[in-house]
């Protein structure tokens, strides 16, 4: 009897411990986190979502958004993104996992600096390294303002803007202040094409009905 009461009052400190784990972690601590990032920082919680001209939720600016063809050959009214080992599918993030001294990421990159060269009517010299290399995610938005700049008049005759107006969505969209000095300027391509896309939208032809 005394074996099975000391089972019985195990049993109970058990359950309680679990009952009071449960509201603790499980209600209590992941309300209190959710509650304090809506409160001090509602933009990164939800997602870092942005919208489009119309306000309408368009993509997170912590994805990229390729807009390319099974191929693999990115759309040239947009800004490109960096080249990605999961051709930037959101499912889905890796790297090549080529060593530097891998005959087939030498290849690559010499691929890709000659396909980017041609699409921007420049030397394979002016080409930036973030232009030829892949991130580690492959998912990667950012891209050197270099590159950015290297894809100006390219963007700007394929959507009838004129170099200036793509020039200063560029310098808009070019981080600065802290997260510049935590790291190096960037470039959003997300973000960027969104607003080019909003730029380029009142110069469009109207469609026939």
């Amino acid at each position: 009897m005394n074996t099975l009461t000391g089972y019985l009052r195990q049993a109970g400190t058990a359950l309680r411990f679990l009952l009071f784990a449960t509201l603790v972690l499980g209600v209590a601590y992941p309300l209190a986190v959710f509650g304090i990032g809506q409160l001090i920082a509602p933009y990164q919680a939800n997602g870092s979502i942005l919208k489009d001209s119309s306000g309408a939720p368009a993509a997170s600016a912590l994805i990229v958004q390729a807009a390319a063809n099974d191929s693999g050959v990115q759309d040239p009214r947009w800004f490109h993104a960096r080249p990605s080992a999961v051709k930037w599918d959101p499912a889905s993030s890796s790297a090549s996992n080529l060593g530097p001294n891998d005959q087939k990421l030498l290849d690559a990159v010499t691929t890709n600096r000659s396909e980017v060269a041609a699409a921007e009517g420049v030397g394979a010299a002016a080409v930036p390294p973030d232009a030829v290399t892949a991130s580690g995610s492959g998912l990667d938005p950012d891209i050197s303002p270099a590159y950015a700049q290297l894809q100006i008049a390219r963007v700007a005759a394929a959507n009838g803007l004129s170099t200036d107006a793509v020039a200063s969505l560029v310098q808009q969209h070019t981080s600065s202040g802290l997260a510049a000095f935590l790291g190096q300027p960037s470039v959003n391509v997300t973000a960027l094409n969104l607003a080019v896309a909003a730029a380029a939208r009142p110069s469009q032809p109207a469609q026939s009905k």
